[in-house]
């Protein structure tokens, strides 16, 4: 499980060269936002040859944000790092999952066209950027072999809605962040894929950002995208269960294997039943991966 996403600017060769050093799980090198657009084709050229030295001994996951669906930004993006192969796409100002459907389609084609097995390449789009796309987010589903997880926006989505911010002075979401903080994680859950909290957009704010990552993670969220190499083993660490956890988890499992089959057991004063083993597990394996 990826717990920490790193954006890096694909014009920067200096923080390209830097993203290779710090411990981030996966690096999202980024042809949209990050990008002034005069720099977007001396981006491609730099994320692709990043991509053809690095894919291969990396031990991080290697992803491209990709500029929107429908745009020539966007084609002569796929076309210039698909034969690269990175890991993935990931797919800003996703409107609905017709759109990951339909980029879908357009990786079967540059994958064959460059000898790449096919389906390989998986696609993580970000689903709130607009205000319409909040309201499909439950059409995402199982059936959808690229879809590798659902992270979302709350910063593009201030803006669309007008609001002045999406966090209050303590660093807390604000109401309407926080209902659709919780239908991006819904959503994830229904489609089986991974559920990526969205920035902590105040990268010198390490404290505010360690709780906002403890909170994500007691939801549901199993990373999170970070903008700056320093968020990075904060979010690392937020993301894996603590030794009480895990000792916890390890008591819960322990104490089913010994009840003989019962369905349910008695554990430090509590009743416990299969959802409970079966979260127990859930973080035992989290804490292997």
């Amino acid at each position: 499980m990826l717990r920490s996403f790193l954006f890096v600017p694909g014009d920067s060769e200096r923080k390209l060269a830097a993203a290779s050093e710090v411990e981030a799980d996966a690096l999202i090198l980024d042809l949209e936002d990050a990008v002034a657009q005069p720099r977007k084709p001396l981006a491609r050229e730099a994320v692709a040859g990043y991509l053809r030295d690095r894919s291969a001994a990396s031990q991080q996951s290697l992803w491209v944000r990709i500029n929107a669906l429908n745009t020539e930004q966007c084609l002569r993006d796929l076309t210039a790092v698909i034969p690269a192969q990175p890991v993935g796409v990931v797919l800003p100002k996703a409107s609905s999952p017709q759109q990951v459907i339909q980029l879908g389609k357009q990786l079967d084609e540059l994958e064959r066209t460059a000898g790449h097995p096919a389906g390989q390449i998986g696609i993580i789009p970000i689903v709130t950027e607009t205000a319409e796309a909040v309201f499909r987010l439950g059409d995402y589903v199982r059936d959808m072999p690229r879809l590798r997880g659902l992270t979302w926006g709350a910063e593009d989505l201030s803006v669309v809605i007008g609001a002045s911010g999406s966090r209050d002075a303590a660093g807390a979401l604000l109401p309407v962040f926080q209902q659709v903080q919780c239908m991006v994680l819904l959503a994830a859950a229904a489609a089986g894929v991974q559920a990526i909290e969205t920035i902590y957009a105040h990268f010198d704010d390490l404290e505010g950002l360690r709780k906002a990552s403890i909170g994500g993670r007691q939801q549901g969220f199993t990373g999170m995208l970070a903008i700056h190499p320093r968020q990075v083993p904060v979010i690392n660490a937020a993301f894996l269960p603590t030794a009480e956890e895990i000792d916890r988890a390890r008591r819960v499992v322990e104490a089913f294997a010994n009840a003989n089959g019962a369905g349910t057991i008695r554990l430090d004063g509590k009743m416990l039943d299969q959802p409970h083993l079966a979260q127990a597990q859930r973080l035992l394996e989290l804490n292997r991966t």
